[in-house]
């Protein structure tokens, strides 16, 4: 989809709408037609085919492509067709779902948390209820049974963090140590690091990682990584990384 170029002036929405319906009709889907006319449009002009076609034909355009097309395609186009924080509801949902088995999968969590804008989290979270009838917290909390990585990633998704560029070195230092304490003491999950990961902004994080590095001669991800393999520490580096890099973080998760 990245490819495509927008038209400058595209159809309106009612004729888009009929276009869709008529490649939509019947066993011959024109998949075509639908990749043209949905990669053509913008967001805004996508939501405004979802609520025209709803009045038009009294149906959802998304269950209209669920029940016509198929593999990769049907995928590919139902997330197209939703909004960034349903995309992300979404996602989130179906990691906390596969979560129960395969930890690596709540890193989709992690980068949520830690590298969207708190508005857009916020946004999720509202998302989240209505698609899936609870919060984002109480799916955590029944899917993920370690409760240290409950505590973690409900400190995460939960907090509204200040995103502007101020930084206190007194306080990145003082939270360095205490990051260091508890590293020391195989006690990752306690309050003091949820707090610290989950509360300060990112720019404020980044100097307590350095502050670490240079006060303890080990980057704090190398700390934790030397203290143990638990799944917590997998996440936790996650976590780490995402803040401090999320260009890295993303490059390793194409590689893998």
């Amino acid at each position: 989809m990245a490819t495509l170029v927008l038209p400058n002036s595209a159809p309106s929405p009612t004729q888009d709408c009929e276009r869709l319906n008529l490649a939509l009709q019947g066993r011959g889907v024109e998949e075509y037609v639908i990749v043209w006319i949905l990669g053509h449009r913008n967001a805004a002009q996508r939501k405004k085919i979802k609520e025209t076609y709803q009045l038009l034909y009294k149906e959802s355009i998304i269950n209209r492509l669920q029940s016509k097309l198929s593999g990769v395609l049907k995928k590919a186009m139902i997330l197209w067709m939703n909004e960034g924080t349903e995309r992300d509801a979404i996602f989130v949902h179906k990691a906390l779902k596969k979560g129960k088995t395969e930890v690596n999968k709540l890193q989709v969590l992690v980068e949520l948390a830690c590298v969207s804008s708190p508005n857009h989290l916020m946004g999720v979270r509202q998302i989240y209820c209505t698609l899936f009838q609870c919060s984002l917290e109480e799916d955590i909390t029944s899917n993920i049974s370690t409760p240290s990585l409950q505590k973690l990633l409900v400190g995460l998704v939960s907090s509204y963090r200040h995103d502007k560029g101020l930084v206190d070195l007194n306080l990145a230092k003082s939270e360095a140590a205490k990051l260091h304490e508890a590293i020391e003491m195989k006690q990752l999950d306690n309050d003091d690091v949820v707090w610290i990961l989950s509360t300060r902004n990112l720019f404020q994080l980044r100097a307590t990682f350095g502050c670490y590095k240079k006060c303890y001669k080990v980057a704090i991800d190398q700390a934790i990584s030397s203290n143990g393999n638990s799944d917590l520490d997998s996440i936790l580096q996650a976590v780490i990384l995402c803040i401090e890099s999320p260009e890295k973080h993303f490059a390793e998760v194409m590689e893998e």
